[in-house]
């Protein structure tokens, strides 16, 4: 846990209530955008009988995709618990109890207890921590084929919307930053443990990238 964000932060950010609206929403809608993108940058026969490893995957909509497109099992982690009803409540809508494992814990710090897998997603996380290096390492040294990771793309107004955001918490007194890491950082720590970018979507706001295991 880092200086700056708390457990009572988490919590208050990524609470029952948000956890319940994700639902809502996934259920009407189905993934947002930017989980979209980061699913269709699976190629089909690398999701079939494949592992899936997901750090802050919230309610698990993508973990629920990925299992009806071929993933066998999937493993979640989460900071905060909040999220644990509303996701356990999609896997049985879904039938798909008992193919998820949920984890709670500081990945960064304590990853060496979960195994790798063969697809990992940082879907909107790595804002959300302080120590980039040390949570993209972590993630990257876990996938066996595939890393796929969305972040702030780090452009002028995405870096002004952040910077607002963290003001506004700053008044409110509540201990959450949100972090505008800078993109090629974010993209050469994975590299450093032997993955290529195979795809890079800038977007608007969230860009998406997908990286491979060298020889895959």
């Amino acid at each position: 846990m880092t200086d700056c964000c708390s457990p009572a932060g988490y919590r208050w950010i990524f609470s029952e209530r948000h956890a319940r609206r994700e639902a809502r929403r996934y259920r009407r809608r189905g993934l947002d955008s930017t989980a979209r993108r980061t699913a269709q940058l699976l190629e089909p026969n690398a999701i079939r009988g494949a592992t899936l490893l997901e750090v802050g995957g919230g309610v698990g909509a993508l973990q629920v995709e990925l299992l009806k497109a071929g993933v066998t099992r999937a493993v979640g982690i989460e900071m905060t618990p909040t999220y644990q009803a509303a996701a356990d409540e999609l896997l049985r809508a879904a039938g798909l109890e008992g193919r998820v494992e949920r984890r709670l814990m500081d990945f960064a710090r304590s990853g060496n207890l979960v195994p790798a897998a063969d697809l990992v997603i940082l879907n909107r996380v790595i804002c959300c921590y302080a120590d980039m290096p040390k949570l993209v390492n972590a993630a990257a040294e876990h996938t066996t084929h595939v890393l796929v990771m969305s972040f702030p793309n780090g452009r002028w107004w995405t870096r002004l919307a952040l910077a607002l955001n963290n003001f506004a918490l700053w008044l409110i007194r509540r201990r959450f930053h949100v972090f505008a890491h800078r993109p090629d950082a974010i993209v050469a720590a994975a590299e450093e443990t032997g993955l290529e970018v195979a795809a890079n979507h800038p977007g608007v706001f969230w860009q998406v990238v997908a990286l491979r295991r060298l020889g895959d």
